[in-house]
C-alpha cells in the first residue's frame, strides 16, 4: 500500500473554524476544550464506481487522483488521531472499470470490508449484475447494507439488508438509514425483478423518527441515493431535507456532485438538515466532524474535503 501524504491538521482546524463561523457557531477551540465534549468523526464516499487504482496520468482532468490505497491510508491516519469514526458510503459501489467486469464486485467489497466500512446504502449500477450478482458478492462484504424504501420480499436479497442500524461511540447513539432512487426506468427489470420501490420521503420520515424519538439517537443520518437536486420534479436530497423531521444529516450520491462544503436546509420543523457529496471515483474523502458538549445539550459541526492524492501541495 502506498504512502500517502500527511494531513496539515493546522490547515484543517484553521478551515474548519472558518466553517464553524460561517454557519454560524460559537468558536469551536473554546467549545471543544470543555471536558464534557465528545467529537465523533464521519468519514464518508459516495459512486466510487469500481475505481481501485488512481486515474492514469494521461492529462485529462482527474489525472492521479483517487486509489483505493491511499483512500485506506487517509481513514487508517483518521482512525489513529480520532477516537469515534464512522466510515459510510452512499451507492454505486459497482461498475465503471474492468475490475467489476472481471470479478463481479468481489474486490470492491472485500476491499472496503478491509477499509472497515461500517454501512453502505445501495445505488442503482449496484443492480448491474442483478440481484442474484450482488448477493453472491455478500460473503465478501463485512458491513451491512442499509436500505429503508426497497422491499425485497420476493427477491433474493429478503432478509440481506436493514432498514437503519445504531452505532454506538464513547456514550452517543448514532442512527442511520438508507434511501434509494427508484429503478423504473433507469435499471433493467431483469436485473431488480419483484423489488418494489417505497416512497422515500415516507420512509425517511418514519425510519427517522423511529431512531430520533423511539431510540433516542444523538445525529440521524441517512444515506441517500436520489441525488443532490434535479430541475425536473424528482425527489433529491434537497427536497428529501425540506420534506422531512428528525434527519441531522444526508449523505448522498448518485449526481456525482462535487461540492466544496455541506448544504443547510431547514427541514419541516425549521431545525438544519445537512447534505453533503463529494464527488464520485473516490476522488475525495468527505469529513465531518461533530462536537457534542453533553453538559450544555450543544452540538457543532465543521467540515472538510480531503482529496485523495499523491500529496497535497
Amino acid at each position: 500500500m502506498e504512502e500517502l501524504f500527511q494531513i496539515n491538521r493546522r490547515d484543517f482546524l484553521k478551515k474548519s473554524g472558518l466553517v464553524a463561523a460561517a454557519c454560524g457557531f460559537a468558536p469551536l477551540s473554546a467549545f471543544a476544550r470543555r471536558d464534557s465534549v465528545v467529537q465523533l468523526t464521519i468519514l464518508h464516499t459516495n459512486d466510487v464506481h469500481s475505481r481501485i487504482d488512481p486515474f492514469p496520468m494521461d492529462g485529462s482532468r482527474n489525472q492521479g487522483l483517487g486509489g483505493v490505497a491511499r483512500r485506506a491510508a487517509l481513514v487508517k491516519q483518521i482512525r489513529a488521531e480520532q477516537p469515534n469514526v464512522l466510515l459510510l458510503d452512499a451507492g454505486d459501489i459497482f461498475q465503471g472499470t474492468p475490475y467489476f467486469n472481471l470479478y463481479g464486485g468481489e474486490l470492491e467489497f472485500s476491499i472496503m470490508s478491509q477499509m472497515g466500512y461500517d454501512a453502505a446504502t445501495m445505488g442503482n449500477h449496484d443492480f448491474d449484475n442483478s440481484i442474484a450478482g450482488f448477493v453472491k458478492q455478500l460473503p465478501h462484504a463485512n458491513f451491512p447494507f442499509l436500505v429503508s424504501n426497497y422491499d425485497f420480499s420476493n427477491t433474493e436479497l429478503k432478509g440481506r439488508t436493514q432498514p437503519y442500524k445504531i452505532f454506538k461511540k464513547q456514550g452517543l447513539k448514532i442512527g442511520v438509514f438508507g434511501v434509494c432512487i427508484e429503478l423504473e426506468g433507469l435499471v433493467n427489470k431483469k436485473n431488480y425483478l419483484e423489488t418494489v420501490y417505497l416512497d422515500p420521503i415516507a420512509k425517511a420520515n418514519e425510519m427517522a423518527a423511529l431512531l430520533k424519538n423511539e431510540h433516542h439517537c444523538d445525529l440521524v443520518i441517512c444515506l441517500s441515493h436520489l441525488g443532490y437536486k434535479y430541475k425536473e420534479n424528482k425527489v433529491s436530497d434537497q427536497v428529501l431535507a425540506k420534506s422531512t423531521r428528525n434527519i441531522d444529516l444526508i449523505i448522498g450520491g448518485h449526481t456525482h456532485t462535487f461540492m466544496k462544503e455541506p448544504e443547510h436546509i431547514p427541514n419541516l420543523d425549521g431545525k438544519i438538515t445537512t447534505i453533503n457529496q463529494v464527488g464520485f471515483a473516490g476522488i475525495n474523502l468527505g469529513r465531518l466532524d461533530y462536537f457534542f458538549d453533553r453538559d450544555r445539550g450543544e452540538r457543532k459541526m465543521v467540515s472538510a474535503v480531503l482529496p485523495v492524492r499523491e500529496n497535497l501541495a
